[in-house]
């Protein structure tokens, strides 16, 4: 035996451990290390937002770090297409609204123009859209992105409909968006309830179509090994069978699991585990909005006159009839409360865009009865709406989301950093640490939605992609790039920033302080505009430097303008493109280019080290 080569060996073997080690434990720490040059993205779950209610979304502190092994789906509804938009639309809300009296009379006058299952208990944010409409398509691969869900799940339920024509277009959307960096969900199919022929025809379309041919196999969602479809396998011939992981789907309201492999997708609190692959472990959990169940029935009709377990109830108190109770999600955060202390592996949560309102002469026992969606309480949709709720669900499924999925450490800048503002941008290259936003997201509407509704939006401009910042002691500096040449600097509501100086929603528009760049004030100068009274009310106090040159731009303010510190800070920030400017947040869902979208903002946090 050879000693010496053996022990250099070892020794050899010993170092290469220690420096792969270091490596290792060098980019697991990366968020504890000093400067700003370890994380170089800030991912979704580090940005700030808060609801119309001031509630802000948990950070690293509140809600621990990354849990990679935890899932969450979404109940999403593909059937927004010609076969029910063809017809005329009533938004059931406004009608009950103004026709107290037509809740229960399947005849009163008012309901003459209602058509089936053509219309909305509201309207939604984007309108009333279908699901080939590509630009919505995208908002929404977006939107449930950055909220941290993992998959939708498309409803099959009914017949043998799969709605072939929107996700078609969803699959070729989310494709696109997938190759510009969107992390978008991935699908799945919950088909009939039940054994039956319906289920067999709606399993072998989807299988054929997509499934068999490989067609968006990036958007497959695999549980178990096998890409997951929630179907009774038990009348699925081979090779369907072996091909999916099933697991059949049911409203489990009160019953619980009825077999060893079913999941349910909206059950009335305390919500049962489904699938106990281990005492006291669990696959999934459902979360629902709201129930279309009473303490007498279930299912029970959403207008029922027994009293609903709407998104203002809980098991522990009943119905609130606090005003703006609706506004709070009490009966979704309980039924979140539990699924959190069961802690299963993947969470299925009803559900995103349902809106249909389907009217019978009688179900169950209620007259003029709606089964699943009714007005705003009783309803169970968290796309954002255009009533008094707004987006106030869609925030609570994010913070909901971190909670259990936990979110990245926030990082922090700590080298003082000068940048010369001269349209060369050589100095940002040692600002490794990026802020990103959706590339693609400016792209043009111009599609049909219900009845004869058109929609056209075109302000989609500049394509915010990625950004930068850094301050020395006396100034701070802000950088972008987008996806093609920037505009000229004279067009109306270009390449805006709002800042929060303070982190504080009672200060300021929204929590916004200061506005940049509302105007131009000289040929590299733009305003300084601080807010008035918290309303969209802005005067300005000063100008800032700035250059721009082909795809980039950016900006410098001093410090003492913006009242910051020229030690420690911390502020939130957000980019905005092409809004309207009207004073209405919820334009930044919808006008030009908004990084990030809607009400999130980056998080720019600063503390020297000497």
């Amino acid at each position: 035996m050879n000693y010496k080569k053996n022990t250099l060996n070892f020794i050899i073997h010993k170092l290469a451990t220690i420096i792969i080690f270091f490596i290792i434990f060098a980019s697991a720490k990366g968020n504890d290390l000093d400067d700003n040059s370890h994380s170089p993205i800030q991912i979704s779950d580090t940005w700030a937002a808060a609801d119309s209610l001031g509630r802000k979304l948990p950070d690293y502190d509140t809600a621990g770090a990354p849990r990679d092994d935890k899932y969450v789906a979404i109940f999403y509804w593909t059937w927004h297409g010609s076969r029910h938009a063809n017809p005329g639309y009533v938004n059931i809300d406004q009608v009950i609204r103004q026709h107290h009296d037509a809740i229960n009379d399947y005849n009163h006058p008012v309901w003459e123009k209602y058509k089936g299952f053509n219309n909305h208990w509201s309207e939604p944010l984007f309108g009333h859209y279908r699901t080939t409409d590509p630009w919505v398509l995208r908002k929404h691969a977006e939107m449930l992105s950055d909220a941290g869900v993992d998959i939708v799940v498309f409803d099959c339920t009914n017949g043998s409909f799969t709605w072939k024509e929107s996700y078609d277009i969803l699959g070729e959307t989310w494709m696109q968006a997938r190759k510009d960096g969107v992390k978008t969900p991935q699908f799945a199919f919950l088909c009939p309830f039940g054994p039956v022929e319906n289920s067999l025809e709606s399993v072998s379309k989807i299988y054929n179509d997509i499934y068999k041919t490989g067609r968006f196999k990036d958007l497959w969602f695999y549980w178990k090994g096998k890409p997951l479809i929630m179907a009774y396998p038990d009348n699925i011939p081979e090779p369907m069978r072996s091909f999916f992981t099933f697991r059949p789907g049911q409203p489990g309201y009160k019953c619980g699991p009825q077999r060893k492999d079913d999941w349910s997708w909206l059950e009335v609190y305390p919500q049962n585990g489904y699938v106990e692959y281990e005492p006291g472990k669990f696959e999934m959990v459902s979360v629902g909005v709201a129930q279309n169940a009473t303490d007498k029935l279930v299912p029970a009709a959403m207008n029922s006159k027994d009293q609903v377990y709407g998104r203002s109830y809980t098991n522990k108190n009943g119905f609130s009839n606090q005003p703006g109770a609706v506004l709070q999600g009490l009966n979704f955060q309980e039924q979140w409360d539990r699924a959190l202390q069961i802690d299963p592996e993947l969470i299925f949560v009803t559900g995103w865009n349902e809106w249909v309102a389907g009217r019978f002469e009688n179900w169950q026992g209620t007259p003029n009865a709606f089964p699943d969606q009714f007005n705003m309480e009783y309803s169970r949709d968290i796309e954002p709406v255009k009533a008094e709720i707004g987006d106030n669900y869609y925030y609570q499924l994010t913070g909901n989301i971190r909670k259990f999925k936990g979110v990245h450490r926030q990082s922090q800048a700590s080298k003082y950093h000068t940048i010369k503002i001269d349209g060369n941008f050589s100095d940002w290259q040692d600002i490794s640490m990026e802020y990103c936003d959706h590339k693609g997201d400016t792209m043009h509407r111009s599609h049909k939605g219900y009845g004869n509704l058109f929609y056209t939006n075109s302000s989609g401009r500049n394509d915010i992609t990625n950004l930068k910042v850094a301050n020395d002691k006396k100034y701070i500096y802000f950088y972008s790039r987008c996806a093609k040449t920037i505009t000229q600097s004279t067009d109306s509501n270009w390449m805006m920033i709002f800042i929060d100086i303070d982190r504080n929603l009672n200060t300021g528009w929204h929590g916004y302080d200061f506005l940049l760049n509302r105007k131009r004030v000289g040929s590299n100068k733009l305003s300084v505009e601080k807010n008035m009274n918290n309303l969209w009310s802005w005067n300005e106090i000063s100008s800032a430097e700035f250059a721009v040159n082909g795809n980039e731009l950016e900006i410098c303010v001093p410090l003492n303008n913006l009242g910051l510190p020229n030690s420690d800070l911390e502020l939130e920030f957000k980019w905005a493109d092409n809004i309207k400017g009207d004073g209405d947040i919820m334009d930044f869902y919808l006008s030009g280019d908004t990084a990030p979208l809607g009400r999130f903002n980056y998080i720019y946090s600063f503390s020297a080290v000497d």
